[in-house]
């Protein structure tokens, strides 16, 4: 079975699905992280590649880790633990680092469940729209256990440092319509409606020139670690490069034209 699927439209939109739903998608496991990681890696290499869509085969987006495989001794943990801090620097660790480097913008398509280490994927995410049952949790204290894939780091960062703490000590549940309030989620749809309305805010990035919004992501992604200052000087450098591209030429053409601009990633 293939763990990752991935197909590119002519919109330059990738659609990236985890395809293991007999354990509700969990990514915890070594075969899951690696296929995870190459789809990302041929996404990010691909020059016709605008925009990218995550979502989960089944009936949900991600259980996170795989229960059958946590114990004394399975899974990413082992019974010694400088082996277990190993598993998870060469392991699950490596997905946030790897959605921090992605240049495309990413968008989770959140149907039903983002449990754990998956509602810390939907955060690696750029955007995220949710059907109307998905749910969230960042339930790994129910488990004796911490966020060990870099979510006490993006939580705070989405959703304010109270909620993230209400969320992660106590494991709870967070529905569509609750997401959407505290703002993990940018909107709620029907779930008949979750692939259709995510990919129509694809369409949306991928009709702008894909430099400019690798580049607008770029200082978005850095512009909460560093000082105003350092993004300023950043923001210059980029836009010292994007006012060179054959695409800002076409831009301000087209509007000086009153006609729709065709961008051709030049």
């Amino acid at each position: 079975m293939t763990l990752v699927l991935s197909e590119t439209d002519d919109q330059g939109i990738v659609t990236i699905t985890l395809n293991d739903p007999e354990t509700r998608n969990a990514i915890s496991d070594h075969d899951m992280i690696e296929a995870l990681l190459a789809a990302i890696a041929a996404a990010d290499a691909d020059p016709k590649a605008r925009v990218a869509i995550l979502t989960g085969a089944g009936t949900g987006f991600s259980s996170g880790g795989n229960l059958k495989k946590m114990g004394a001794s399975g899974g990413l943990n082992d019974k010694q633990p400088p082996k277990t801090r190993l598993n998870y620097r060469r392991g699950i660790q490596r997905l946030p680092l790897a959605f921090e480097a992605l240049e495309i913008p990413v968008i989770a398509a959140v149907n039903g469940a983002a449990i754990g280490a998956g509602c810390d994927l939907t955060l690696m995410c750029d955007v995220r729209v949710a059907g109307e049952s998905a749910k969230f949790a960042e339930s790994f204290v129910k488990l004796g256990i911490v966020p060990g894939d870099g979510g006490a780091w993006l939580l705070p960062r989405v959703v304010g440092w109270s909620k993230a703490c209400e969320m992660a000590l106590t494991g709870d549940m967070v529905d569509a319509e609750e997401a959407l309030r505290i703002g993990l989620v940018s909107r709620v749809v029907p779930d008949s409606e979750l692939m259709e309305a995510t990919r129509e805010v694809a369409l949306r990035i991928a009709a702008n020139p894909p430099h400019a919004v690798r580049m607008t992501k770029r200082l978005l992604r850095t512009a909460g670690q560093q000082s105003l200052g350092d993004i300023l000087e950043a923001s210059a450098a980029y836009q010292a490069l994007a006012h060179t591209t054959a695409d800002h030429a076409e831009a301000v053409a087209a509007m000086r034209e009153k006609r729709k601009p065709v961008f051709g990633g030049e």
